[in-house]
């Protein structure tokens, strides 16, 4: 399978940025900001529903135009084009990849469209009619008081994440619920506090054979039967390509999705039911217009001013030629508790892989782990290591202008802290006692909504979707493909067996051993 495209470590521009990255060693912000009054300004850029400052990075205007050219020579234009105009860029799978499609409004043509899309983007949105219509009904039904929603990995950490970050947006008397893990422990706690009669399950596999999902929803209704449950099509629907295997279970509501929706980008399809249930139908379409302005500033603006892509840069700078191998994520906000998470499936899901495109063994590193903890809690965790700490790593901070309570006080202060921790991070403070002097010229990036709503939430979800991507392309990967999550799930099955009986042959002392300890 060749490459179309030049990897970035193939570009004339990489033994440039590595020999610059040499030049950089003794880079000192503090410095860099004293002899350029316009470092801000250059480093700072408003998007569509987001304010980014980048200026308190490890890097310079020349790193920059060099990371600009690399792009450039890999056709990092041309790739975004593609992806856009439907052709089929997972090449792994021979699939389209067009989570974008999902909120594109009604009837909108782009320059490149491959012939079927105008078909695709019809069934989008009666897709999307039907399943608002659904979420209003819901909404408006008071004998259901409680949604649970069973799903994994893109079925739960993207719709659980944007539910909880939207609750100023909620309506009382409804309460969602989300299971994942197949640790019966989460369900039983779960079940516990509800009524047969007053829950609404929703089971989100596309398949319908997930196993944690379907192992959970059996579960589900083994439960909903045993407490005097009364009519399965009333009290379950499902979000799944397979609607035949959902009948067999009595389910007649599906909503369905394409096969050109990866899991961990498909909130924005029929998976963010549990959202629209949540925040309305008018919310949901506000969530989708938010991503769609930031897909058309990713498509329209120019490479320099393109925030998208100038994040992917900075990832690469940082990951392939200063050697961080970690990003830590802190939302000033405490709606964002499961960001972090959400964005590990999003970056380390799409982007930790091995080999290129090609199945070739890549020479550099890609995806970094990426690891968070809303603040203020972070600062009484593990932000001493990022002061005082040996290793230096990137720090992303998240944070919103305006309040959705009644506290101004309580917000003041919030800010006041995510605005401390950056600038104690670039100044630092010399001391002679070794315990109380921080070094400073630790980077970290600030990024600013004016509000949480669904619309600034949509459009700052998009950013990360693309800035993945345009890592990912610009080093040769496949970003939508995760054949990494199959074999343990596969062994998984296999050792039930041994669990249940013992059967210990051709298995390695450790497992075996495992076994033994547990039966």
């Amino acid at each position: 399978m060749a490459a179309p495209f030049l990897r970035c470590d193939q570009s004339a521009a990489w033994p440039q940025l590595q020999a610059h990255a040499q030049q950089l060693q003794d880079l000192d912000m503090r410095r860099a900001f004293a002899q350029d009054g316009g470092r801000f300004a250059h480093f700072s850029q408003q998007a569509p529903g987001v304010f980014a400052d980048l200026s308190k990075n490890l890097w310079q205007p020349q790193t920059e135009a060099l990371l600009l050219a690399m792009a450039a020579e890999c056709g990092l234009a041309a790739q975004r084009d593609a992806m856009f105009a439907g052709e089929a860029i997972n090449r792994t799978e021979d699939r389209a990849v067009l989570h974008t499609l999902l909120r594109r409004p009604r009837g909108l043509a782009l320059a490149g469209d491959q012939p079927w899309l105008a078909q695709a983007l019809h069934e989008v949105h009666a897709t999307l009619d039907a399943m608002l219509a659904f979420a209003e009904q819901v909404r408006a039904d008071a004998a259901i008081t409680d949604i649970v929603n069973i799903g994994i990995g893109g079925s739960d950490l993207g719709p659980q994440m944007v539910v909880r970050a939207l609750d100023a947006y909620t309506q009382p008397g409804q309460r969602l619920h989300f299971v994942s893990n197949i640790d019966g422990h989460e369900l039983q706690s779960v079940l516990r506090r509800l009524r047969p009669e007053n829950t609404l399950f929703l089971v989100a596999s596309k398949t319908f054979t997930t196993l944690e999902t379907m192992t959970n929803a059996r579960s589900a209704l083994a439960w909903f039967q045993a407490q005097g449950g009364q009519d399965v099509a009333r009290h379950f629907a499902a979000l799944t390509a397979c609607p035949e295997k959902a009948a067999a279970w009595g389910i007649r509501t599906t909503f369905g999705f394409w096969d050109w929706v990866g899991g961990r980008y498909s909130l924005w399809s029929a998976i963010g039911l549990p959202i629209a249930i949540a925040i309305g139908s008018a919310g949901f379409r506000q969530l989708l217009a938010g991503a769609h302005a930031m897909d058309m500033h990713f498509c329209q603006a120019p490479l320099a001013a393109n925030l998208p892509l100038r994040l992917a840069l900075l990832d690469i700078w940082y990951r392939n030629f200063l050697g961080f191998g970690s990003r830590c994520i802190a939302p000033y906000h405490a709606g964002l508790q499961r960001l972090p998470a959400y964005l590990q499936q999003l970056e380390m899901e799409s982007n930790g892989k091995g080999v290129d495109m090609a199945g070739q063994p890549l020479p550099m590193a890609t995806a970094p782990i990426l690891w968070g903890e809303p603040g203020c809690n972070g600062q009484h965790a593990f932000f001493q290591m990022l002061h005082q700490g040996r290793d230096r790593l990137p720090l992303e901070i998240i944070a919103v202008h305006q309040a959705a309570h009644a506290l101004p006080g309580h917000h003041r202060l919030l800010l006041a802290n995510a605005l401390a921790q950056a600038q104690a991070l670039l100044v630092g403070r010399s001391s002679a006692c070794g315990h109380r002097h921080f070094p400073g010229n630790r980077p970290s990036s600030f990024f600013v909504l004016d509000a949480l709503t669904p619309e600034t939430l949509g459009a700052y979800l998009a950013l990360q979707e693309h800035r993945v991507f345009c890592s990912g392309a610009l080093w040769g990967i496949n970003s939508f493909d995760q054949w990494g999550v199959e074999l343990g799930k596969q062994l998984a099955l296999e050792l039930v067996a041994g669990l249940e009986g013992g059967a210990l042959d051709g298995l390695d002392a450790s497992t075996a051993g495992l076994i033994a300890h547990l039966i």
